[in-house]
């Protein structure tokens, strides 16, 4: 068990010292499966690496990565935010619910955090800047709509913890889209109360959208906004539903992005390959270091990580509650060094068998840690969101305003998190009354 002990602070340390994630997770490994297995070590690390290079699950993860692609780069993005500020610049604070409205959707038609987060940033930053919003808002409201893609179905993370932890990838959608749908309520609401109490200041120029008629609005509406819900609910609707397996609904998102791209024409062969080439570069990132994450946790395991674990748990006396409050706390504090593939790969095999024994629902359990991964992902010093919006933002939006700006989102995503421990039926409610059918 000592092995299995070292084996988290070298992994830390080879991440710190700056070597890429991936490569640290299988350095690990590869030296801790020269101590448990001796000459036939890197036959059970090919073991490890061929099954997780040929899980099926897994390949929905490049079809939503291409979805939200084709969507970024052919200017869909772009028309769907004009829509929403039509409709909200009139609210108070109404650029910033935009944003956040923006984050919702385009979350569930990509689900991916960092190409969200990138795409809403640089739409939003000139429109908010133009109307005078405090930087440290701004900076808030883009990171905290960005993440949305970590907790909004069709999430990359939510299939990815469901094929680690062998369970139905539409429940866990199922069982997080109400907790989804409070944060982001959450977030709307502080918006509004913040533009009332206070409001941004004069603009620099008049209202874009004080004169657009009506029936432009609608226009709008209908050729922008409607597509997209058609093709979220196309993509979630026949997963749910298990008509699709969640590989083939994802192959539903990436065609019907590219048939939105064309009908609206924007299609092209250079849209198309730089849509192609970012696919590329994401996927193979993240199965890079799903592979080498399975290679580190079963070399934990021959090492004695899962007795050391139990060793902890059961010396601690912690009970189920003290439990999940434990493995939690764990993953929030990983979410401040390593990246959510990582985080996910590291700490799902590790508690699934301790949450299966002790009886706990595994969809409660998922979605919490889904939203402890969310909050990590933008809680300073080392949140990815802000190192996201760093690369956009504008020479006068400091680090310490974007820490300023996150904080309110990160309260209210705890506040979500209590809501779905105190209440578990905001989980469990919908996957018994959807899924299948």
């Amino acid at each position: 068990m000592l092995i299995a002990a070292l084996m988290f602070p070298m992994l830390f340390l080879l991440v710190l010292s700056g070597i890429p994630i991936a490569f640290s997770l299988a350095v690990v490994s590869a030296g801790a499966g020269l101590i448990a297995f001796g000459p036939n070590a890197f036959g059970q690390l090919y073991g490890s690496f061929y099954s997780a290079a040929t899980n099926f699950i897994l390949a929905a993860i490049p079809m939503f990565v291409l979805m939200g692609a084709i969507l970024e780069r052919s200017g869909i993005a772009e028309r769907l935010f004009r829509v929403m500020q039509l409709w909200m610049s009139r609210l108070p604070g109404g650029l910033a619910v935009a944003t956040i409205a923006m984050g919702a959707i385009f979350a569930a038609a990509a689900g991916v955090v960092g190409a969200v987060e990138v795409m809403i940033g640089m739409m939003a930053i000139p429109a908010m800047k133009r109307y005078r919003y405090d930087n440290s808002l701004i900076a808030g409201t883009i990171c905290a709509g960005g993440s949305l893609g970590t907790m909004i179905p069709p999430s990359v993370i939510a299939v990815m913890y469901a094929s680690l932890a062998q369970m139905s990838v539409g429940e866990l959608l199922a069982g997080m889209m109400l907790p989804g749908l409070l944060m982001v309520g959450l977030f709307i609401l502080f918006l509004l109360v913040h533009g009332l109490v206070r409001p941004p200041e004069k603009p620099d120029a008049e209202d874009d959208f004080a004169d657009v008629p009506l029936a432009e609005k609608l226009r709008l509406t209908a050729t922008s906004l409607l597509p997209i819900f058609a093709l979220i609910f196309a993509v979630l609707g026949s997963l749910l539903a298990g008509i699709a397996s969640p590989t083939e609904a994802a192959s539903v998102g990436a065609v019907g992005a590219l048939i939105l791209c064309i009908a609206y024409g924007r299609f092209s062969l250079g849209m198309l390959r730089e849509s192609l080439k970012i696919t590329v570069r994401i996927s193979a990132m993240i199965l890079l270091i799903v592979a080498a994450g399975t290679m580190f946790m079963g070399t934990f395991a021959a090492n004695g990580g899962s007795r050391l674990i139990r060793t902890m748990v059961e010396t601690a006396g912690l009970g189920d509650a003290g439990m999940i409050a434990l493995f939690l706390l764990i993953v929030l504090l990983l979410g401040f060094v390593l990246d959510w593939t990582a985080n996910v790969l590291i700490c799902v095999p590790l508690f699934t068998p301790f949450i299966r024994a002790a009886g706990i629902d595994p969809i409660w359990f998922g979605t919490m840690v889904i939203v402890v991964i969310q909050t990590s992902y933008l809680t300073p010093p080392m949140a990815s969101s802000i190192f996201y919006l760093k690369s956009i933002a504008p020479p006068d939006m400091t680090y310490g305003q974007m820490c300023r700006g996150v904080t309110p989102f990160i309260l209210l995503q705890l506040v979500t998190l209590v809501a779905i421990a105190l209440f578990p039926e905001l989980t469990t409610w919908l996957p018994s009354k959807i899924v299948g059918f």
